[in-house]
């Protein structure tokens, strides 16, 4: 049985919570929790296309942080559900600063994980006078070579999971998996893009703990929403030019950083979060030596707590 995760913080539910309309397609779902008059923290979930979970709320002290979290567009509650028309990382980072400007908090805490932490730091360096510090789990820059880890070296580690995946796909289109699957995936007709968006999301999802997991129930909205999406940003290299997350990072360079990361992630491994920390001198690096990519494995999560804490008790935010 997986062990209790009494470290995080008890369930708690929204303050409020609604739907912001911010173009002509999208209407993405946000929630406040915590204390008003609290410390802002920005949160930002994983996939992209992985949307929230009433466990994200719980890796802060309710009566310290007031925090933002929202379903990005495509994701979770948001509207449409796997949309990728006017879907960029860039069109995400303006997303934050509406929500930023509706809440009217001048700065936050920039928390994320996985591709969370992509659009944290893309975010960052876009608007570094409006982040107070970051907290990062399961760095991923969504450079070409964390790509193709992700689609092929899988099978180093998963040598079945990864034949499994392969194994719908003609002999013929296997040299690259994304490109097939991609076109698979946004395929209108349903008998095609549903098979499709379901076997990519089984294959990364039997991957993220160290150790295995009963598998949860199939779920149409985690399947679209991250089948879709994440071959959408993938084939479009995150929407960034080469290695440009570590050539910004003078921007947000200044600014505290906690990096969690699980000494054996297959999905986002341990090289891009050292890159990541050689390159940040003033930032924190936490290597979870018994865990893998999940920010609920106890390692990983009893460490997103502490760093949570460890800027509360700094007051370095007052």
């Amino acid at each position: 049985m997986p062990e209790p995760l009494n470290h995080l913080f008890p369930p708690i539910t929204p303050l409020r919570h609604g739907m912001m309309p911010v173009d002509d397609i999208h209407t993405i779902y946000w929630e406040e929790v915590g204390n008003p008059n609290g410390v802002p923290v920005i949160f930002l979930h994983g996939g992209p296309g992985a949307g929230l979970s009433p466990q994200h709320r719980r890796f802060f002290d309710p009566q310290h942080y007031r925090v933002i979290l929202f379903d990005q567009r495509g994701a979770g509650k948001s509207t449409p559900l796997g949309e990728t028309r006017q879907n960029t990382t860039q069109l995400l980072i303006e997303d934050i600063e509406r929500l930023r400007e509706h809440f009217g908090i001048e700065k936050w805490l920039v928390f994320g994980g996985s591709w969370g932490s992509t659009l944290a730091l893309a975010y960052g360096e876009a608007h570094p006078s409006r982040c107070l510090g970051f907290v990062l789990r399961g760095i991923f820059l969504c450079t070409p070579l964390e790509i193709d880890w992700f689609m092929d070296g899988a099978q180093w580690f998963h040598p079945e999971i990864h034949e499994e995946f392969a194994a719908p796909i003609p002999p013929e289109e296997r040299n690259d998996l994304l490109q097939a699957y991609y076109k698979r995936i946004m395929d209108e007709d349903p008998s095609v893009h549903w098979p499709a968006v379901r076997a990519w999301s089984r294959f990364e999802g039997r991957r993220v703990f160290l150790l295995p997991q009963p598998e949860e129930l199939p779920s149409d909205t985690l399947d679209l929403g991250v089948g879709r999406l994440e071959a959408h940003y993938m084939a479009h290299l995150g929407f960034f030019e080469e290695e440009q997350l570590l050539r910004g990072l003078d921007r947000i360079a200044h600014l505290p950083a906690v990096i969690v990361q699980g000494r054996y992630d297959v999905i986002c491994p341990p090289f891009t979060a050292w890159r990541l920390h050689k390159r940040w001198p003033g930032s924190i690096v936490k290597m979870i030596p018994d865990a893998g990519h999940g920010a609920m494995e106890v390692g990983i999560s009893r460490a997103l707590v502490a760093a949570t804490e460890q800027f509360k008790r700094l007051n370095r935010f007052e």
